[in-house]
């Protein structure tokens, strides 16, 4: 043994050994620790640990047979029987034996390292993510199935208030109620170790909820519990739950987390039920506008029965305070907003979703983005898996012109709702503002996929196909697959409107309009958009004066109601001065232009401030003051949001530009064809 010994040092196989060691043991490590994480299956990790095991004894026989010399990688010489010595004895006699002693040391350290090596690949690493199935409802009344949703939510919650886990939103999990579950499919989908699904039967005033906790990526049962409790005792089953839950998932809670999820929102049963109520049906996606006042006056009534129910008080100020910025911007439902946050301060100080509301406040009321994004952030601590949180910073990132902090913001809130199409369309919206047409196109189409009927969303898609290429054929092949004769809010008219202005069909258009069941459509902004003021631009372009008039003056009506209504909002303000100059009052038409866009600023709102800046120009070339719309449409050309060279290519509106050299040249700068 000792010439075996003595050939191994001199063919310098120790160092191989030592050397392949250390870099096996790097990339074994590598894999065991960076392949879970980027989700690779298990399987990939043990193959690795395989190959580099495998390797071992045949990086030593080559060793032992190959040496690097001066002209590369030579065969190791034989010393001859003549040159042995005292120090390697009977090397020459014993050279086959020593490669086979060799190889199967090689073969038994791998044997070795692979019994405890794979074992570790094999062992994961228990994943502290989750989503909540929609629980089934079990009760007799189908009309409890409100009641289901609501404890599913009301879990997703306390589970959501748990910094440790990540937790799945809503949204995201709905689609998947009354379908038969592959746990495999659903974790893979929203990227998820681990899913909870559950029953809930309601009969009386007892509730029976059957829960399971299930690993997504073997179908293995973790953990299952029965309650059969009171319904006042509903609050300790979900905090009792999400207790639960976390210790399954080894997630850590804090003292604060911990004594949020054992605190009872009401201790009225009835009031409680209400709430679910209204919850569950703002929490809709394809909720109508006219859902609202019903929402609303759920809550008022839960609120009624227990006056210290913060949580009722914080939801029912978030629904106004997005009713004023949605629907109607008035006094009145901004001081609802107000109110309703503040009684939830006084009641309830820590609670995240009281600092929610306020953040709202200031957000769609106040705009005061500062203020906000101040109050989002206490939300965010008390709530770090809540989506919508991430949502709100989102959105008023990007009015303060953040946009890679907005895009970013979206992105998280995204990757915990990875479902919700109302969420992707915003993030397309980002993207499509900033130009960023390939990915506008990438997230839409993830948008119309989660929701394939959604026509809002369906219609932006096209919108990138024009925005980018001037192509108009998908906007043509959505709207051709529409009835005309449904349109419950006008959205599908302005998409026609819009289409059939860039085909210049207007005498098909006009009888578009006429047919509409909708009198009135919502654009881009606040500002209720009606059917007189769209035929009023139709007939201007086609130079039908008498028409144009009869309709500006009946569009005035509603647009001068409508800026009573709410004198400080500059959408209102950039519509009546649209009409204005419609109707020759020129001074006024001015006026109202300028009031709009200091009302509402780019620098004060970079999302829809460009917006009113290319309504000025219209007003502006509507007046005769080219000069100032050139400049105008110049700027917004280079500003996020603005106005688009296809656009200003195709749209008849700025026909009184054409023949301008100035506006020829603009469109060469910024690339769009004469």
């Amino acid at each position: 043994m000792n010439g075996f010994f003595c050939e191994l040092k001199r063919r310098k196989v120790y160092r191989v050994a030592a050397a392949y060691g250390v870099v096996g043991w790097l990339i074994i490590q590598f894999s065991v620790t960076v392949f879970p994480a980027l989700t690779l299956p298990a399987w990939a990790a043990r193959f690795v640990i395989i190959l580099v095991l495998g390797g071992f004894p045949i990086a030593l026989i080559l060793a032992w047979a190959f040496d690097f010399g001066p002209s590369g990688v030579e065969t190791t010489p034989e010393i001859a029987s003549t040159e042995e010595t005292a120090e390697c004895p009977s090397t020459f006699s014993a050279r086959r034996k020593n490669v086979f002693y060799l190889a199967a040391f090689g073969l038994a350290v791998a044997l070795v390292g692979g019994y405890f090596l794979i074992p570790r690949a094999s062992a994961r690493k228990l994943d502290k993510s989750i989503a909540v199935l929609p629980f089934d409802n079990f009760s007799a009344d189908p009309e409890n199935a409100y009641f289901a949703d609501g404890i599913q939510d009301d879990i997703l919650t306390n589970l959501a208030r748990i910094a440790d886990l990540k937790v799945i939103s809503r949204t995201s999990v709905m689609p998947y109620r009354g379908q038969k579950h592959n746990l495999r499919e659903i974790g893979k989908a929203l990227n998820v170790g681990t899913i909870l699904e559950g029953s809930v039967r309601k009969e009386g005033k007892r509730v029976r909820i059957n829960v399971q906790l299930i690993d997504a990526s073997n179908d293995k049962h973790l953990w299952a519990q029965i309650y059969d409790r009171e319904l006042t005792d509903v609050f300790a089953i979900q905090s009792e739950l999400a207790h639960e839950i976390a210790s399954a998932l080894k997630a850590t809670l804090s003292p604060d987390e911990r004594q949020r999820m054992e605190k009872k929102p009401t201790a009225n049963g009835e009031a409680y039920l209400l709430y679910l109520q209204a919850h569950e049906l703002f929490s809709r996606p394809d909720r109508h506008h006219d859902d609202v006042a019903r929402v609303e006056a759920l809550y008022e009534k839960a609120i009624q029965l227990d006056p210290a129910f913060a949580l009722a008080h914080a939801r029912l100020s978030h629904v106004e305070s997005w009713s004023y910025y949605a629907i109607e911007p008035i006094a009145a439902r901004a001081e609802k907003a107000r109110t309703a946050a503040n009684n939830a301060l006084q009641l309830q100080p820590e609670l995240p979703e009281t600092h929610l509301a306020l953040g709202y406040v200031h957000y769609y009321i106040d705009r005061d983005y500062d203020r906000a994004l101040s109050e989002l952030a206490i939300a965010r601590r008390g709530l770090p898996n809540d989506g919508g949180v991430f949502r709100a910073m989102a959105a008023i990132q990007r009015r303060q012109g953040k946009w890679a902090e907005s895009t970013g913001n979206y992105t998280r809130a995204v990757s915990l709702d990875p479902n919700d199409a109302i969420l992707l369309e915003n993030m397309g919206m980002n993207y499509l503002a900033e130009r960023d047409y390939a990915n506008a196109a990438k997230i839409f189409d993830r948008a119309v996929k989660a929701a394939p009927e959604t026509f809002t969303i369906r219609e932006l898609r096209a919108r990138v196909d024009f925005y980018a290429k001037g192509d108009l054929g998908p906007m043509q092949q959505l709207l051709a697959s529409m009835p005309e004769n449904v349109d419950p809010n006008g959205t599908i008219t302005l998409a026609r409107y819009n289409l059939k202005m860039l085909e210049r069909k207007f005498d098909e258009l006009i009888g578009i309009l006429e047919r509409s069941p909708a009198e009135k459509s919502r654009g881009e902004t606040s500002a209720p958009i009606s059917k007189a003021f769209l035929l009023a631009t139709v007939y201007a372009v086609k130079k039908d004066e008498a028409r144009a008039k009869a309709s500006y003056e009946e569009a005035l009506v509603g647009a001068e109601r409508a800026v009573r209504d709410s004198p400080e909002d500059g959408p209102r303000r950039a519509l009546l001065g649209l009409i204005y100059a419609g109707l020759g009052r020129r001074e006024e038409a001015l006026a109202e232009g300028k009031r709009a866009v200091e009302l509402l600023p780019e620098a004060k709102d970079a999302f829809d401030g460009p917006i009113l800046v290319i309504s000025r120009a219209r007003i502006s070339l509507m007046c005769g003051e080219v000069d100032n719309a050139l400049a105008l449409l110049d700027r917004s050309l280079q500003t996020p949001a603005g106005v688009t060279i296809h656009e200003l290519r195709l749209d008849p509106v700025w026909d009184a530009l054409r023949a301008d050299p100035r506006f020829q040249q603009m469109l060469a700068k910024f690339g769009g064809k004469p």
